[in-house]
């Protein structure tokens, strides 16, 4: 397992922000940010499938539309994409194709989630693309978060 440097704990504080900006709208808490090289933040992102009716609206998705359009360019080689929910295969293809080499999330999503639990398509030889995966960082929070949203919504 590979073991994060400080600045992801930063910018998870920074992803659970956006992640909690995703209740006014009903959206599931889940929030997200890119840094790019010099570790300046890029893109942000957070759910908005409830609030923009779209079913993409993840915010892995998100936050890479977003660095993307900050940087000018789909490739955002040397970056580091940072959210507090393990990605799904939509996003985890999103990452692979946007040539993402760093993925660090918080919770594990053992339903649907892609990088390790139940798919691992970040690190698959297969494909030609592949991300490094720090998983777990500042898991409890970014799980509370999720569990108290659903069990309000029960």
């Amino acid at each position: 397992m590979l073991i994060p440097p400080p600045e992801y704990d930063a910018w998870m504080g920074l992803a659970l922000d956006e992640a909690r900006a995703a209740l006014a709208t009903g959206d599931v808490p889940v929030g997200a940010v890119v840094a790019d090289e010099a570790g300046r933040v890029i893109g942000r992102g957070r759910n908005a499938r409830e609030a923009r009716h779209d079913p993409t609206a993840h915010a892995e998705v998100e936050a890479l539309r977003d660095a993307a359009a900050a940087r000018g360019d789909w490739q955002l080689t040397g970056s580091v994409l940072v959210v507090t929910l393990e990605p799904c295969a939509m996003c985890a293809g999103a990452i692979l194709s946007a040539r993402v080499p760093t993925v660090v999330f918080g919770a594990w999503d053992d339903k649907a989630g892609a990088a390790g639990s139940v798919y691992d398509l970040l690190r698959d030889r297969r494909l030609p693309q592949r991300s490094d995966v720090y998983a777990g960082v500042r898991e409890a929070e970014c799980a509370e978060l999720l569990t108290a949203f659903f069990e309000r919504r029960r």
